[in-house]
């Protein structure tokens, strides 16, 4: 049956990472399911932290996308996003997404209000809005902020943790529905006190049609970058800020090269971390950097990769689940993850790549151990790309998801 849904969300397409590709992905697989979607989020911004150029930071606007209508409100955002900005960044969304949350909701009279997280400071919009027009509320984290604001150091640790946790659990309670994107962070929605009755695992997904397993050795990246077919590459391709651990890749460039091993880097993406990335492999021919890139290229930019590289800090370890993981594994290229044995990422890797302690000496060992090994590449290889098929296929996830709005309306 034909559904309405309105979806909360701060981060949406044009933006091409993070959480507002698979929010613009369901919301426009859903509108080409046959059911009416209208979106409450933010003007693109994210990860360059800049207004993009023909939106507005400063006034609500509205515009249909794909069959999908937007109401895009004004938001904060910080040139340099310290701990106390991100807090006023969010804050701004969660309050001009009230009024607009509220409105779609009297006039679309929705079967399902959906809240995405990040931001939980547009959870409240969601909860109100579907209280007005009496739909069910759901609430899915991508990422669990407030633990990762404070583990990752973003926010001075102390009191206010306490305080910014129980209100989060007071969040999270309020909704007929919580949902997470690993068996881990579903875990911990248990343990901050949502009913097991009430959450649900969600992945996020890959088109896995639209990846293809292409040979690396004579691709346009290469050409366009001057890198020979004999050089394997290392790629990083995705957001660059805190949580991924960027800083750490400096360290591993110079001990794969100090190895002698035919590695190139190939670094793609956006965000504050970039600078000190760059400033730190300045000068090295083996090292290559490119802005992000259109989707329509994301195929052939992961078949550019040997070896894929997923950082991460310790301390987000199921905070999050890394969602550039999808495209890596689908492109059936071994990845090294810094992830403990024992995590949600580790689980998820393990069979398709190596995993490794969350040091630059650790992610270059296995660097240089899959270097020396075309076989186990190779292995590891059509093992992520059979995990991507039997996991993370879009189609397959969004029926799920589709089933679980038909039972909640």
């Amino acid at each position: 049956m034909s559904l309405k849904v309105l979806i909360i969300a701060l981060n949406y397409a044009p933006e091409l990472v993070g959480c507002a590709k698979y929010t613009t992905e369901l919301a426009e697989d859903l509108v080409v399911r046959g059911h009416r979607v209208e979106v409450v989020c933010g003007p693109p911004y994210y990860p360059q932290w800049k207004v993009a150029d023909g939106f507005s930071g400063g006034r609500w606007t509205r515009e249909v996308r794909n069959g999908v209508t937007l109401h895009r409100t004004p938001l904060y955002v910080p040139a340099r996003p310290s701990g106390a900005r991100r807090v006023a960044h969010l804050a701004s969304f969660g309050l001009a997404a009230t009024p607009s949350a509220v409105a779609a909701a009297l006039r679309l009279r929705p079967d399902v209000v959906l809240a995405i997280a990040p931001t939980v400071a547009a959870a409240g919009a969601a909860l109100l809005a579907a209280r007005v027009c009496g739909a069910a509320s759901w609430l899915h984290v991508q990422d669990f902020e407030v633990d990762a604001a404070f583990d990752l150091g973003l926010l001075d640790k102390g009191m206010g943790r306490q305080a910014a946790l129980g209100l989060e659990r007071r969040v999270l309670k309020g909704f007929d529905r919580v949902s997470s994107i690993s068996g881990a962070m579903v875990a911990l929605l248990d343990r901050k006190g949502v009913p097991v009755d009430r959450t649900m695992e969600l992945r996020n997904w890959v088109d896995v049609d639209a990846v293809a397993m292409a040979a690396t050795s004579d691709s346009a990246y290469r050409r366009q970058l001057h890198i020979a077919p004999d050089r394997i590459v290392a790629l990083y391709s995705g957001n660059m800020a805190a949580k991924q651990g960027i800083e750490m890749l400096g360290g591993v460039v110079a001990r794969v090269a100090a190895a002698g091993a035919p590695v190139s880097f190939l670094f793609c993406g956006e965000g504050p971390a970039r600078t000190t990335l760059e400033a730190a492999c300045a000068g090295r021919d083996d090292v290559h950097f490119l802005p992000l890139q259109p989707m329509e290229r994301l195929s052939e930019l992961l078949g550019t990769a040997d070896i894929h590289l997923l950082p991460q800090r310790p301390e987000a370890a199921d905070l999050v689940l890394p969602s550039k993981l999808t495209g890596m594994l689908a492109s059936g290229r071994p990845v090294v993850a810094m992830a403990a044995p024992g995590s949600g990422l580790a689980a998820e890797v393990e069979g398709c790549g190596a995993l490794c302690d969350a040091t630059g000496e650790a992610m270059a060992a296995a660097v240089l151990g899959l270097a020396e090994d075309t076989d186990a590449r190779r292995t590891l290889g059509r093992n992520a790309r059979l995990r991507a098929e039997q996991r993370w296929r879009k189609s397959m996830i969004i029926d799920g998801f589709e089933a679980q709005l038909q039972a909640l309306r």
